[in-house]
């Protein structure tokens, strides 16, 4: 199990970490799908639920105590992971263990922008019953480092699931292997396609009532995705990153929230049912009454219930960033994406730090804000980059991480870390 892969920044720190992660070990198994314990147990009717106008606190246990050490918060954790599937996301399809993969090529690549001794590889990857579930995955891998014999080379690698809407350009992709990263890339639409009532293909050949979110079913496919990557004997196993842009960090947010064996989690420009507060809605923002209407699958179908009465929420966007704790989590944005919210991302990023902070990891939370539009560019990349590396190998980035976007922006809670 891979929690904390970076130097911590003190012996406090790692006697905090060391003790939370005692508690996981009891509580939890990483690899899990994580359906609720029992969803209609879990999710009570909107209108017996409290009215919270701030963001909620996720430190307040089921039972109405507050977690007061890292092994509470083991706890509460779960109840947090078993809230949001309930309410928000729907169960993910049934763990697998039996993912196969095939080469379907490899050599050279083929990319101008690429570095010399670079390598491409096309996967092909089948599971689940009868190994009716196939995946594509491709691989760009940067040639070994010359200390290094033929063959021995580890490397961190990120692994993108929006391959779907093609695959990053040639510079992207160059700055990737530039730093020594795999970079691996999937269509999370070979799961369950990303349209309304399309249940064709994909998870639904193997399990035709699977009646979870097509969020979770992609969730899903970083999990798979991931099964895999650590099989291949030239993936450092404790430097898994995720990405993804818009929707596809959405399902990012979730499959990192939800893995431990995922180090770093940074979904770009993921907006409602993503990054951003449903709580805080800045102006020309993408609030639950304009989403879920338009994208009723992306959620758990009584997530709807909560258009009009968000504030009785039993948690918010802030809580499943928390689920990332004490691993190293990283949002990235355009300030001029106003539709995905990004003072109110700031404001969940705000409630999640207090999490972080009080697992004595506040420096493995993290955002990059830059000028610009709804995509994942150069400078998104490079901000993940450079906070990777800083998390993983201890470089210290030029920037800060921790910067706030909207300095006058009032906090949007009132409670604080134990």
């Amino acid at each position: 199990m891979h929690f904390q892969t970076s130097p911590l920044q003190n012996a406090a720190g790692r006697h905090l970490l060391a003790q939370w992660c005692i508690g996981c070990l009891v509580a939890l198994a990483c690899t899990a799908s994580f359906p609720p314990a029992d969803a209609a147990t879990v999710r009570k009717p909107v209108d017996q639920l409290p009215v919270v106008k701030e963001l909620p606190d996720p430190f307040l246990l089921a039972d109405g105590t507050r977690v007061k050490s890292p092994a509470d918060w083991a706890r509460r954790r779960l109840e947090l992971i078993d809230l949001v599937l309930s309410y928000e996301y729907g169960a993910l399809p049934p763990a697998v263990s039996n993912v196969k993969s095939t080469v379907l090529s490899s050599g050279p690549t083929t990319r101008p922008a690429e570095l010399p001794g670079a390598t491409e590889t096309n996967v092909l990857l089948t599971m689940g019953p009868e190994n009716k579930i196939a995946l594509h995955m491709h691989l760009l891998i940067p040639a070994a480092p010359a200390d290094k014999a033929p063959g021995s080379a580890r490397f961190p690698v990120i692994l993108r699931g929006d391959l779907g809407w093609k695959s990053v350009k040639p510079d992207i992709a160059a700055a990737v292997l530039q730093r020594g990263y795999i970079l691996a890339e999937f269509d999370r639409t070979e799961l369950a396609a990303d349209k309304k009532d399309s249940r064709e293909g994909g998870i639904y050949t193997a399990w035709p009532d699977y009646n979870g979110s097509v969020m979770s079913a992609w969730a899903w496919g970083y999990q798979r995705g991931v099964d895999y990557l650590l099989t291949r004997p030239d993936i450092e196993a404790n430097h898994i990153a995720i990405t993804g842009h818009s929707r596809g960090g959405k399902a990012v947010l979730l499959a990192g929230a939800l893995d431990e064996r995922i180090a770093l989690t940074a979904p770009n420009g993921s907006g409602s049912g993503g990054a951003g507060a449903f709580r805080f809605q800045a102006p020309k923002s993408e609030a639950i009454e304009n989403i879920v209407p338009r994208f009723p699958y992306w959620f758990e179908p009584h997530f709807a219930d909560f258009i009009g009465h968000v504030d009785q929420l039993p948690f918010d966007q802030h809580s499943i960033k928390a689920l990332v704790a004490p691993r190293a989590f990283l949002e990235t944005s355009g300030l001029g994406d106003l539709w995905s919210n990004p003072e109110g991302s700031q404001q969940a990023y705000l409630a999640a730090r207090e999490v972080f902070d009080f697992l004595g990891v506040r420096d493995q939370i993290g955002f990059a804000w830059r000028a610009g539009k709804h995509e994942h560019n150069l400078q998104d990349w490079t901000a993940l980059l450079d906070f990777a590396d800083w998390r993983f190998f201890g470089k210290q980035p030029a920037r800060a991480f921790d910067t706030l976007a909207f300095p006058q922006s009032e906090k949007k809670f009132t409670w604080a870390k134990p």
